[in-house]
This record gives C-alpha cells, sequence and structure tokens, in this order.
C-alpha cells in the first residue's frame, strides 16, 4: 500500500497560491490540515434540515486559527532578514507569534492588555520565550502601540494588519472546499479583529477563480490559479453584544464580553470586512455573552468539541438564525471554531456553579454516587 506524503504544513501544500518563492525558508509547525466535524446531535435536536459543521481551528499546534497566519507572516519576517516581531494581542495572537518566532530562532514582542488575558494563552506567550509587555490599556490601545513602536524600532508587526497573516488564513477556505467537495452555502465566523472573515472570503474567492477587494489588501498572488468551484458562501459575521462595531456601525471604546479573544472595539480590517460582507450577501448579528457561554456547553456536552468562548460565538449565531429562519432549511453551513477550550479554562470553572464534592474512595460510595446520576 503506497504512503501519503508527510504533511508538513500550509505554506508547503499551497505553495503555488502563496506569495512564497522557491526558495524560501518556511517557518511552519505543521499547522492546518484541522477537522470539519458535522454536527450529528445538535443538528438532530434543532429539527430543521440543515447541514451543520464546524470547522475545529483549536487543534492547530498553538490551539487557534492565529497559526495560519503566523506561518506565513513569520516566514515573510526572516525572508526579509528581520530579527524581531512584535503583536498586539488579546491572548491567541500573543501565543502564536511566540511560538513561531520561537521556531525561527528570532525575538518576540507581545502587548497584552492588563487583566483582559485568558492565563492559558499567557501562559503560552511566557513558555515560548516572548518579551511580554502588559500596558494598562485595552487591545484597541496596544494596537496603536505596536504601530507606533514599528515605526522607531527594527520589529515586524504580525498582527492582522499584516497582509501576509491574510494569506495564510485563507487556506482554512481551501480546506473545506476540498472536503465538501464544494463551497458551503453559509459560513459563519466569530468577529473581533475581522481579519479571518477578511481572509476566509478571499480563499474562496480564489478557489472560485473571481478577484475581490481584499486581496489587494492581503498581497494576494494567486488570485488567476484556476477555478476550484463555481460558487462561494454567504459570509456571515457575529460578534458580543459589548463589543460590536459591526452593529453599531462605528468603533466602539470600551468593549466588554467574555469571549476576551474577540474584545476588540476598533478591527484593523473594519473596510474589508465590510466588502467581504457585501459582495457576498451576508451579514453581521449580535449575541450576547449568555448565548455564548450557553453554546459552548451545548457544543462540548453534546458533539465532545470543547471550544473557548469567543468560538462559540458564530455556533451560536448560526444556531439562532436556522432557528427563525434567515439560514434556510436545505443549506449547508460551516462555523469556524477559533480556538480550543483550553485556552480559556477560568470561564469553564465560573460557569460550573457548586463545586465538585468528593465521595469516600469506596465501592457503595462510587456506586451510590453513579446510580443516583444515571
Amino acid at each position: 500500500m503506497p504512503f501519503r506524503p508527510r504533511y508538513t504544513g500550509l505554506i508547503a501544500k499551497y505553495k503555488d497560491r502563496l506569495p512564497v518563492k522557491d526558495d524560501t525558508r518556511l517557518i511552519s509547525l505543521g499547522e492546518g490540515n484541522t477537522p470539519l466535524i458535522k454536527l450529528n446531535n445538535i443538528a438532530r435536536e434543532l429539527g430543521q434540515d440543515c447541514d451543520i459543521y464546524v470547522k475545529f481551528e483549536g487543534l492547530n499546534p498553538t490551539g487557534s486559527f492565529k497559526d495560519r497566519g503566523m506561518t506565513m507572516a513569520v516566514t515573510k519576517a526572516v525572508e526579509e532578514g528581520s530579527r524581531a516581531i512584535i503583536c498586539a494581542s488579546t491572548g491567541n495572537t500573543s501565543a502564536s507569534a511566540a511560538a513561531y518566532a520561537a521556531r525561527a530562532g528570532i525575538k518576540a514582542f507581545v502587548l497584552i492588555p492588563e487583566g483582559k488575558i485568558a492565563m492559558g494563552k499567557l501562559a503560552q506567550a511566557i513558555m515560548h520565550g516572548a518579551e511580554v509587555i502588559q500596558i494598562q490599556g485595552n487591545f484597541d490601545e496596544g494596537m496603536r502601540l505596536v504601530k507606533e513602536v514599528a515605526g522607531e524600532a527594527p520589529v515586524t508587526i504580525v498582527n492582522s494588519i499584516n497582509p501576509f497573516r491574510l494569506q495564510g488564513q485563507k487556506t482554512a477556505a481551501f480546506e473545506i472546499v476540498e472536503e465538501l467537495e464544494r463551497a458551503p452555502d453559509y459560513h459563519c465566523l466569530p468577529v473581533g479583529n475581522a481579519g479571518n472573515i477578511t481572509a476566509h472570503w478571499i480563499g474562496y474567492s480564489e478557489y472560485a477563480g473571481v478577484d475581490t477587494a481584499a486581496n489587494n489588501y492581503s498581497q494576494g498572488h494567486s488570485r488567476f490559479a484556476s477555478a476550484i468551484v463555481g460558487t462561494r458562501p454567504k459570509m456571515i459575521g457575529y460578534q458580543a453584544a459589548g463589543s460590536a462595531p459591526f452593529i453599531r456601525g462605528a468603533m466602539v471604546d470600551n468593549p466588554e464580553t467574555v469571549a476576551t479573544a474577540i474584545r476588540i472595539g476598533h478591527p484593523q480590517s473594519w473596510d474589508y470586512a465590510w466588502k467581504a460582507q457585501e459582495e457576498s450577501g451576508g451579514w453581521f448579528d449580535e449575541c450576547s455573552d449568555e448565548e455564548i457561554l450557553a453554546t459552548q456547553r451545548l457544543l462540548a456536552q453534546k458533539e465532545g468539541v470543547f471550544c473557548e468562548p469567543a468560538s462559540a460565538t458564530s455556533l451560536a449565531g448560526a444556531l439562532r438564525d436556522i432557528k427563525n429562519g434567515k439560514i434556510p432549511e436545505g443549506s449547508t453551513v460551516v462555523c469556524t471554531l477559533t480556538g480550543h477550550g483550553l485556552k480559556d479554562p477560568d470561564i469553564v470553572i465560573q460557569q460550573a456553579g457548586a463545586p465538585i464534592k468528593p465521595v469516600e474512595a469506596t465501592l457503595d460510595a462510587v456506586k451510590s454516587a453513579i446510580l443516583g446520576r444515571l
């Protein structure tokens, strides 16, 4: 039986559609190739004739979709001779930047908001050896400072304003089309900085052989490659209600939500996210923190998929729009789960209610505890 070639990461797989040279040194941790999981139990209980899938990006090397963009951003930074990268982050970007900088043998500086970062993500950045700078301000203030510092110090920004980030992130759309053998009818994403919805639209557009305004922004080099499919999905972006500039139609200065990964009031991909929504015929909407946390539990308890709160926003919004008919019956829907649940265990523990009570280490005590819960 012939063996498959070893998977070595998304740049190697999609090299003909990414802005790299034959001799470019690829900085990779084997990212991409994440599972597309069909939700059988939730869909059955919903009682609607829709095929619902989740693209579980939490199974990337550092536990979030950021690795797709970071492999490209750091690869290009190294190619251009950079010795250090910098980012502002609510957590996932800092974890990813630190890991890929370590892999490349360069330094990473990360600015994080004080008291507004999940411990799982902070632990990753520290363990990978990043220089962590905690600011007395939120992500948006951190982003402003990163831009200012990059203008005066020899560091490369690897936030999603780095166009190569979106080039890496677009590959998630490629994988979805390849697995479904078509584009989905609807693609739902959580929206914070808005780079990911932009990147997915670039990917779907490239596989459909259609140019898009966002491709010019993202250093697109492969839009003239052959088309793979003839359709593109409607792109739907869901935000947390306390951090929803796309719903308000204006930037939000003091965003608040339990979904820390999307607690961003000044999205850097503002214009191009609007383009993705308009060109695709999709929409933006918001979910309450209560809806987000309830969907996080539902997904874990009904399907065995544990995602971080921000990730659950995409499914929370999709389920609501399927129920109300905005997403019609018979549709194929893909929801991006941006990060793993272990990124933010504190939220889960806080929501658990009563603490777990110990029982005696005897057969009778354990049997009684089991029978009482069957």
